[in-house]
């Protein structure tokens, strides 16, 4: 039975009722629609207003999340009768509920495509009620895995070919975010992640090292090195600076020498803590003074992709970089300004003119254009039934027709590539972790004459 509004109680979170992954608002305006029966076909864009601080595109993720939730779609009957107990929703609304099934359409960019302001990320075309209830899920699904990967795909810009591992679970807002996060990154460009389940759910590469309390543990820190290798001769990275950083890499000298010895390679080394540029430095001279010449450092403590940017203009010899925190919750720019919003219905082009929130009418195309030796050149937003310009290709594409999938997901390695090769077109201004230059996003002259058309109208009501 449903628990009375206002009674709390404990208990682990249960999303049995999948349906109610929205906002009471959108049930009680689809209430009222059902009520005043009105129910004509709509059209909702999902896009970003604007872009964060010093940032120049996003990348496109969560679809594949957001469409698994759409097929999905059902109220059960614990969720019903949890509405019923609300006191708010007539039975006529209920009984809609019981039986609602997502059967419209959804066309969007592929994941790992580069995308700009006012650009769909997708759009829905579906009975009012039905793409009216998914709006707060598919902001979600679209917005966290959107933030991520941007994210992400900034590291990658900055490690310049560098080595990339995820590693932010203990510290992501949430388990399922955590395997949200680990997704993006190897989406953007990341060559591992740390998370195992993330690993078993995508085949993805895992990796992993000891922390200080492996060391700690141990009576020496010698007798923690040789013990780590003795388990994993082949994939050991030391941790190297539980004590004295200096010290540790001498040790891990030995340690390399002794798995030489018995026909492995020590795997790197790992600084965690202290002047990063510095004692990679001093790490590398010790080690290739050692004989160790082809152990890799890895840098980890706090990173971005403003710290990788700037150890490596400072010349520091760091070989891979460990990301976690600051990337599963992107600290510095958390959230988008991605919004869902009603832009035709029952054959009619509809629009918002609020001051700074401007929307575009119509169901719309994006059509992308390169510069003669492949950089970005600039987009156009057109309406959907545009005919694309020989020099322009379409991003948006129907990836779901009648609440069923147009085809299969595409595997997480054509994300990526996809991914790789839009980061490869961008210009240098667009490149840049500060101060980004803008992108020239331009309405077609189709657009242009539907919008004036519909603002004409919308201002003699």
């Amino acid at each position: 039975m449903p628990h009375a509004p206002g009674t709390f109680v404990s208990g682990p979170l249960a999303l049995d009722g999948a349906a109610l992954f929205t906002d009471l608002y959108e049930l009680t305006m689809a209430a009222a629609f059902v009520r005043e029966n009105v129910d004509g076909l709509a059209t909702f864009s999902l896009f970003a207003r604007r872009l964060p601080r010093d940032r120049g595109f996003l990348v496109a993720a969560g679809l594949e999340d957001a469409l698994e939730y759409l097929r999905a779609l059902r109220f059960d009957r614990p969720s019903l009768d949890y509405l019923g107990s609300l006191g708010r929703f007539e039975a006529t609304f209920l009984e809609r509920l019981a039986g609602l099934r997502f059967t419209g359409h959804v066309r969007a960019v592929a994941e790992g495509t580069l995308v700009f302001p006012d650009e769909p990320l997708l759009e829905v075309t579906a009975p009012l009620v039905e793409a009216q209830i998914v709006e707060t899920a598919l902001l979600n699904l679209i917005h966290v895995g959107t933030v991520l990967a941007s994210k992400a795909a900034r590291s990658v810009l900055a490690a310049r070919g560098r080595g990339l591992a995820e590693f932010g679970m203990r510290r992501s807002h949430g388990t399922d975010a955590g395997l949200k996060a680990a997704r993006a990154a190897i989406l953007a460009g990341f060559g591992s992640t740390s998370d195992v389940l993330a690993g078993r759910t995508w085949g993805m590469p895992v990796s992993g090292t000891m922390a200080h309390s492996f060391v700690t543990a141990f009576p020496t820190e010698q007798d923690a090195f040789r013990a780590y290798a003795r388990a994993f001769p082949d994939a050991a990275v030391l941790l190297i600076d539980t004590y004295d950083t200096l010290e540790g890499a001498r040790l891990a000298v030995t340690v390399a020498r002794e798995l030489e010895a018995r026909g492995h390679r020590l795997a790197g080394v790992r600084l965690d803590s202290g002047d990063l540029a510095v004692l990679s430095r001093e790490v590398r001279a010790i080690l290739d003074a050692g004989g160790c010449r082809k152990v890799p450092i890895v840098a980890s403590g706090g990173l971005d992709e403003h710290d990788i940017a700037a150890l490596l203009d400072a010349g520091a010899p760091i070989d891979a970089f460990g990301i976690g925190t600051r990337l599963v919750v992107s600290a510095d720019a958390p959230s988008l300004d991605v919004v869902y919003k009603l832009v035709r219905l029952d054959q009619r082009d509809v629009l918002k003119l609020s001051p700074g929130k401007e929307t575009w009418v119509g169901a719309k195309q994006v059509f992308r254009r390169f510069g003669p030796d492949g950089p970005l050149a600039g987009d156009t937003l057109g309406l959907a039934d545009e005919i694309a310009p020989r020099d322009a290709m379409p991003l948006l594409e129907s990836v779901m027709e009648s609440g069923e999938l147009s085809r299969a997901h595409p595997p997480l390695s054509e994300l990526r590539e996809r991914c790789a090769a839009g980061l490869a077109t961008l210009p240098d201004g667009l490149r840049r972790l500060r101060d980004a230059e803008g992108y020239e996003v331009r309405p077609s002259a189709a657009l242009q004459e539907r919008q004036r058309i519909a603002v004409e109208r919308a201002k003699s009501r």
